[in-house]
């Protein structure tokens, strides 16, 4: 129920929103290229992947598939950024994913 008024939310502004989600995509990149390796990349990461998920609801919403699939593919590759700024182990992560789903395995 609160996900489908949300939803009615987004679908009544899908063009501001999607308007806030291209600026914000452009406000990241911009950084980056003006900053440089100096950028605050995890900022930058977490940033580009709301932004994602925002092009992304707006784009399942509208039926766009092409546009559907470009952002959720900026997800999974804002996620696998922000793991990579935040300095994680990858093997420790795989490690911690396992436990996690084991113990959800263990309470059902």
């Amino acid at each position: 129920m609160a996900l489908h008024k949300l939803n009615q939310f987004v679908h009544k502004r899908m063009k501001a929103i999607e308007m806030i989600g291209v600026l914000m995509r452009i406000f990241s990149f911009s950084l980056v290229s003006w900053l440089g390796p100096e950028s605050p990349f995890m900022f930058v990461w977490v940033f580009n992947t709301i932004d994602a998920v925002i092009l992304s609801w707006c784009a399942i919403l509208k039926k766009d598939r092409a546009y559907t699939l470009l952002n959720v593919f900026w997800i999974f590759v804002g996620l696998v950024g922000i793991v990579r700024a935040s300095h994680i182990n990858w093997l420790e992560l795989q490690n911690t994913i396992l436990n996690w789903w084991g113990q959800l395995l263990v309470l059902h």
